[in-house]
């Protein structure tokens, strides 16, 4: 999918990568054809941070701001529908990874009763909507969400990852993309 900046000299290119399961903004110069900034927005691991890199091997080029700005809307919005499950809660979001990896994020119909058990058995019922939202894009009666929407994290959620970071570290990758060394 391409998006062209107003002004017509700048576009955006998104694309998901499977074997990375990121999603990568590439901001282009149309004169060129010159990929001057990549966005890499991870979806499936919650320990992989998103990040912005620039081609060192591409001679210095001045962006306009206005241009900037519109590029990095368009990464917070890619993050915000991307990874809005994984500002929830820490023990909703381990229980939101596992079952995407075990279901690779879709399930049928006639396997969904047997998981939702699993849920209901794991988290609160307040919880069970944005848990079956996030992990398989479906309401708790089996039926799929028309569009999918980005669960919202509550306060108690956010002073809970807070303090899940406080103890265990914030986590970010290395500037090669692998995981950050230990301090």
């Amino acid at each position: 999918m391409t998006f062209r900046h107003p002004d017509g000299d700048y576009t955006i290119t998104a694309m998901y990568s499977v074997p990375d399961d990121a999603w990568y903004l590439e901001l282009d110069l149309v004169a060129g054809q010159r990929n001057l900034v990549t966005a890499i927005v991870p979806d499936e691991d919650p320990a992989r941070e998103p990040t912005v890199c620039f081609n060192p091997n591409e001679p210095h080029v001045e962006v306009p701001y206005e241009v900037m700005r519109w590029f990095m809307h368009q990464v917070d919005e890619e993050i915000r529908t991307s990874r809005a499950w994984m500002q929830l809660r820490p023990e909703l979001v381990e229980i939101i990874h596992r079952l995407r990896q075990e279901h690779m994020g879709v399930i049928d119909d006639d396997t969904f009763p047997h998981v939702l058990a699993e849920v209901r058995a794991a988290v609160p019922e307040t919880d069970l909507p944005a848990v079956l939202e996030a992990a398989f894009g479906r309401n708790p009666d089996g039926t799929t969400m028309d569009p999918p929407q980005a669960p919202q994290a509550t306060q108690t959620d956010e002073d809970a990852r807070d303090r899940h970071q406080d103890e265990h570290g914030a986590g970010f990758e290395a500037a090669d993309g692998g995981p950050a060394p230990a301090r």
